[in-house]
Formats: structure tokens, C-alpha cells, sequence
């Protein structure tokens, strides 16, 4: 049978529609985030709609597989070619019903992708491959399914349950079990899954599949092929699950993956090359604010890089030699200064009384001409009664210490950022 004579006769015709129709509302209702929130970021705008896709599209694959295989076994195709491969024959009719569920995880990253004005990359599509390869082991896992029992009763039985095996390791544990079931969470700005993330369900369907396939083999007894299926199938599981057993909650990822450019030395400035239209002005403000606290006599040693935190860690050094921060939206004047300022004042301890903390950096922000950016941070907070209070307890202890001399105000500073206390600050910077 030629592949278009099976695909007009499969039941693909009737289903395939049915399944992009779920498609489309799991992409529509599933959407959480526009597309553009991930910076052009090929492999994180790819991996948000499959979040909810995997399911079923393996789902759809097994279940019109079930019903393929019945209708082959009801025609009694088997026993009228008995010269024909059993694998060509169930191949050219498998290949018609995996298309539809290729579709469902192609299409719905295709448009995001399309949406945000994002080219595709090859880590982009590490996700969409898994899921594909995966998608044919369901498919086989199903023609054999449908080989030996009913189909009018198997067909939505079988989709269901693998719909609900899948769907559901998102909110089980332990962990393993959403690792080796094809489905995968969302990535971040700079993420890609390692290939031993996407090796586990590969392996666990793929044993599984191959397992299947070997009790078709023309050779030997029937009791031995199934000894070896068995076999294969739990070499399969099993490595699935050694590989997966001790991740955590989240898969191996791949960080600071996106390409960088950097700007500057002592600090070095490095921004995410989509995002760094600014990092020019980011570079002269992060140095123009370590010089301004250094000559006011804040004890800070500028960093070797700044890195932009969305793009995860690099190798360029750890501790102080590094600093994180969020440049890549910092798309205004003084924001990147500020973060600057609040990082270069190092409390010795993490617990600090709250009006000293705002103190600081009330004073640090005065001193490097940021001040509206202080206070726009404290707005964000909510304005009460209570930080009213505080506030004005800040500025006016931040009033005195400002018409200090410079030797009085460099042992004001220093006296409060080492000095310890067990009440938080109950406050950001």
C-alpha cells in the first residue's frame, strides 16, 4: 500500500482536525505569558506552549494507533500478505497517524516563534525532536495494543490513560517520574535541556517500543522473543529511571547560553546581546556609582564582570569577582546604578534593623544622585501610616548625617555596614 493510498484511507482524516482543534485551545488557554516576555529566546519560546502538548500529542499517537493496528487486524491484513514485512506494513500505516501529533508540537512553537519576530535555533529544537521520537514509540506501543484487543473499546481507553500517565507526573512525585514521561516544564532566558534530560524519556518509550517490535521478529520461538522483548523493554525502564532518580524538581539545564556582548573593565558590564541596546549607558553608570562610593569612603572593591542575572551563571568567577544583577530590563536611567549602589553596600550581616538599612541607602543614593530611584522603590513597596513614619525617621537621620564632615560620614557609613543586629529589615532595596 503506497503511503498517499493509506493516508486517504486512515482514519486521520476524521481525527487529525479533531486533535488540532485541542491543539489550538491547549495553546490558547495555556498561553500565560506573551511571547515577547522571553527576549527572543528561541528555546524558552518554544518550550512554553509544549508545556501542555506533550500529553496529548502522545495521547492522540497511541490512540489512533490502536485503532490502525484493529482495523488492519479486523480487514485480516496479516494472514493476506504473508510475504510483506510486518514492520513495512505497520510503518506505512503509523507514519499517517504520527503526523497529526508531530503537528501538535510543531505548529504551536512555529507561531509563537512567528509571533515574536524569533528565528529558530538547533537548541530550539531539541524539545520538538524528543517529543516527536517519543511520539512514534507511542504509536507503537498502540498498534500493538490494537493487535489483540478490541478496538472500538481500546482506541479512547488506551488515549485517555496515556493522556492521564503523562499529564499527571507534572504535579507527582517523585521527581524521576515527570522526568522519563516526555513531559517537560518551561526554560528560562539563557536555558537549554542537556541531552541526558531528553535521553530519559527517549529511552523509557524507546525500550518499551523496541521491546514490541522484537516479538515480531520472523525468528526463533515465541517463548524467546518474548523473553528478549521483556528484556529490552526493562533496560529501557530501568536506565530511564537510573538516569532520572536523583534530579530534582527540575531537569539538567544548560545555562548562560545566550549569546553576550560586554562593555567596559573593572567592572565589566555583560548583557544579553538582544538587550544591549543600553549597555553602554549600564557600563558608565555601574563605574560612575563605584568611584562615587569609593571616594565617599565605602569600603567596596569593584567586581571583575556584572552579569545580567536572566542569563543564569557563567565561568567568568564567582563571589564578589561577579556580580548579578537584572540588566536587561533595566531599560532607564540610574536603574542599573542603583542596583550598583544597594550590591556596594555590603552589610556584614543578613539580619539589619530596617530604618538603618533605608539609611544607608538613602544616604548611598544622595551621594551617587539617585534618589528618585530610592524612592521609587519605596513607593512600589505600598505607602502606609507605618512606612510614612519610617521614612521620615530616614530622611531626617539621613539630613543630619549628610552635613557631617567627609571623615564623619566615611565613619558613619562604615560603622553601619558593620555592624550587627537580629532584627530584619523587612524591606528590598
Amino acid at each position: 500500500m503506497k503511503f498517499t493510498t493509506a493516508l486517504r484511507s486512515s482514519s486521520v482524516r476524521w481525527a487529525g482536525p479533531a486533535v488540532l482543534l485541542l491543539a489550538a485551545l491547549y495553546y490558547m488557554t495555556g498561553e500565560t505569558a506573551p511571547p515577547s516576555q522571553y527576549h527572543h529566546w528561541a528555546p524558552a519560546i518554544v518550550s512554553a506552549p509544549l508545556m501542555t502538548l506533550y500529553a496529548l500529542a502522545y495521547a492522540a499517537a497511541a490512540g489512533l494507533g490502536v485503532w490502525e493496528s484493529g482495523r488492519l487486524r479486523k480487514a485480516h491484513i496479516w494472514e493476506s500478505l504473508p510475504s510483506r514485512s510486518r514492520y513495512r506494513v505497520a510503518a506505512n500505516i503509523l507514519l499517517p497517524v504520527v503526523i497529526p501529533s508531530w503537528a501538535v508540537l510543531l505548529l504551536p512553537p512555529a507561531i509563537s516563534l512567528a509571533r515574536s519576530g524569533t528565528a529558530p535555533t538547533l537548541d530550539s529544537l531539541r524539545l520538538p525532536l524528543m517529543g516527536m521520537l517519543v511520539v512514534v514509540c507511542h504509536a507503537i506501543a498502540g498498534f500493538a495494543l490494537g493487535s489483540v484487543l478490541p478496538r472500538l473499546i481500546a482506541a479512547p481507553v488506551v488515549a485517555v490513560v496515556d493522556w492521564i500517565a503523562v499529564a499527571f507526573t507534572r504535579a507527582t512525585e517523585p521527581y524521576w517520574l515527570r522526568h522519563v514521561s516526555g513531559q517537560f516544564s518551561d526554560i528560562g532566558f539563557g536555558e537549554v535541556p542537556r541531552l541526558v534530560s531528553l535521553a530519559a524519556p527517549v529511552l523509557l518509550a524507546g525500550g518499551v517500543a523496541v521491546g514490541l517490535l522484537l516479538l515480531w521478529l520472523p525468528l526463533g520461538p515465541r517463548v524467546l522473543r518474548g523473553v528478549l522483548a521483556f528484556g529490552v523493554a526493562a533496560v529501557g525502564v530501568l536506565g530511564a529511571q537510573h538516569l532520572a532518580r536523583d534530579w530534582p524538581h527540575d531537569p539538567p539545564m544548560a545555562t548562560g547560553q545566550a549569546p553576550m556582548d560586554c562593555s567596559g573593565v573593572k567592572p565589566r558590564v555583560c548583557v544579553a546581546r538582544v538587550a544591549s541596546g543600553n549597555l553602554d549607558r549600564a557600563q558608565r553608570e555601574a563605574s560612575r556609582t563605584l568611584s562615587t562610593l569609593r571616594a565617599a569612603g565605602v569600603p567596596v572593591a569593584a567586581p571583575d564582570q556584572i552579569a545580567d542575572i536572566y542569563n543564569g551563571p557563567t565561568a567568568a568567577g564567582p563571589g564578589d569577582r561577579v556580580w548579578r544583577m537584572n540588566i536587561m530590563t533595566a531599560d532607564r536611567p540610574h536603574e542599573v546604578g542603583y542596583q550598583v549602589m544597594v550590591r556596594a553596600l555590603k552589610f556584614r550581616c543578613a539580619e539589619v534593623p530596617l530604618v538603618r538599612a533605608r539609611s544607608v541607602w538613602l544616604w548611598g543614593a544622595t551621594r551617587t544622585g539617585q534618589v528618585d530611584m530610592y524612592q521609587e522603590r519605596r513607593r512600589n513597596e505600598g505607602v502606609t501610616p507605618e512606612s510614612r513614619q519610617i521614612e521620615s525617621q530616614v530622611s531626617d537621620q539621613v539630613r543630619d548625617v549628610l552635613d557631617l564632615s567627609q571623615a564623619a560620614q566615611r565613619t558613619w557609613i562604615r560603622s553601619n555596614l558593620d555592624s550587627c543586629s537580629k532584627n530584619a529589615t523587612g524591606s528590598t532595596a
